[in-house]
């Protein structure tokens, strides 16, 4: 790898595109994080420094509805400024779904490209947009590598048992099981935590990621063996728009009632979750401000599912000796950390609660039997990590990391 280069990272989602540069020498270290913002109307980039200076920002007519190929001209347009003569060396990619193949950051190839696209089926409300930014780089880049970040990959540590369903094994075989998700996130934590507290990362963790998309994820020395998430991302906790665990018997309901599937996919993705249950928003921060009773019944269900889920996954780890909470909604709301750990009390859990309002890193208490802690994720640097490993070791990247 050219170390004088610079690596973009790219982690798009259905209306908006993150991105980061990362300087490769002499250490890898972030230079300007952004976001595109409202790409399905009147799209807006914002790019800061390090230091939060803004950078560059650039803001589409209202009404348009430019191509993903026009907004990454804009951002490449960027780069190049900020970059000069460093240039870039490779562009990596958050991708959702490695479905039962991938397992470890890959260079991207023809052949990868056609066998993601075929994963599809398996995530349609996210893989179209995380292929959409490499398609973009071939055309305005092409021959600059690029390497796919998989976020099931952490994931595949989890037993059998945790990652079936009961259904005719033929699906199984097919492909039809648990995969789990928000996998760069929990590896982030998992390699922050052994840094942190390595005595707590060596044992039974819980981590919550909480944010418009939310799941935990249950780690035994540092290794995923359960996560909320299940064969999709619809699956696990209440969300800002999407249902969560569901019973299978009301889609068969909605259906016989002449309700099109398309709809009831709309609904459940979208239309669901915390904005279903208040019909406010699902925005925790609007919920929690809300004097609204909606809204307290939609918090209610939120921390209810995930102090159930937390419970089953301190069954499944046999015990529990750390609860970490991260994401927008687990990093900044402590009204909703303390809900969750009054739910859990059971477990031994006591919350600091000046710690916990101020977002110490640890809000337990010396006497709590599980220590409570609050930490910042970073996909972008995990996935620049991971680009770092895989391009300097060439074809062996495409084996994963030890």
């Amino acid at each position: 790898m050219n170390q004088a280069g610079s690596l973009l990272v790219l982690n798009a989602g259905s209306s908006s595109l993150k991105f980061a540069l990362f300087d490769t020498a002499p250490s890898l270290a972030a230079t300007a994080r952004g976001e595109v913002e409202n790409l399905d109307a009147a799209p807006f980039l914002r790019a800061r420094d390090a230091a939060g200076v803004l950078l560059a920002e650039h803001q589409w007519e209202a009404g348009s509805t430019p191509s993903f190929a026009a907004v990454l001209d804009e951002l490449l347009a960027f780069t190049d400024a900020h970059l000069g003569p460093r240039g870039l060396a490779a562009v990596g990619h958050r991708i959702v779904h490695g479905g039962m193949d991938y397992a470890a950051p890959e260079r991207i190839t023809p052949e990868l490209l056609r066998a993601l696209t075929a994963l599809i089926p398996l995530d349609p409300l996210h893989m179209p947009h995380n292929l959409a930014p490499i398609h973009a780089v071939n055309t305005a880049r092409p021959g600059l590598p690029q390497i796919a970040c998989f976020d099931t990959a952490f994931h595949r540590t989890i037993p059998l048992e945790a990652a079936s369903f009961a259904l005719p094994r033929a699906l199984a075989e097919a492909g039809v099981r648990r995969y789990g998700f928000h996998g760069l996130s929990y590896e982030y934590i998992s390699t922050g935590l052994a840094r942190q507290a390595p005595a707590l990362a060596q044992g039974r963790v819980i981590v919550a990621h909480l944010g418009a998309g939310a799941s935990l994820c249950a780690m035994e020395g540092g290794k995923s063996i359960a996560n909320s998430f299940g064969f999709s991302v619809l699956d696990g906790l209440v969300m800002a728009t999407r249902c969560g665990s569901l019973d299978p018997g009301v889609i068969f309901y909605l259906a016989r009632l002449g309700t099109p599937l398309n709809e009831i996919e709309t609904m459940l993705y979208h239309a669901s979750g915390l904005l279903g249950v208040s019909g406010i928003s699902g925005d925790v921060r609007v919920l929690l401000a809300s004097g609204d009773a909606r809204a307290r019944e939609a918090i209610e269900l939120f921390t209810y599912r995930i102090a159930c889920t937390a419970g089953a996954f301190a069954s499944a780890l046999r015990g529990l000796d750390g609860l970490i909470f991260t994401a927008g909604i687990g990093e900044n709301a402590p009204a909703i950390r303390e809900a969750i750990c009054m739910r859990l009390a059971w477990l031994g859990i006591r919350l600091d609660a000046a710690a916990n309002e101020a977002g110490a890193p640890c809000i337990s208490t010396p006497e709590s039997m599980v220590e409570v802690r609050v930490m910042a994720t970073d996909e972008e640097t995990m996935i620049a990590h991971h680009m770092q490993e895989t391009l300097g070791e060439g074809e062996q990247g495409k084996k994963g990391l030890p």
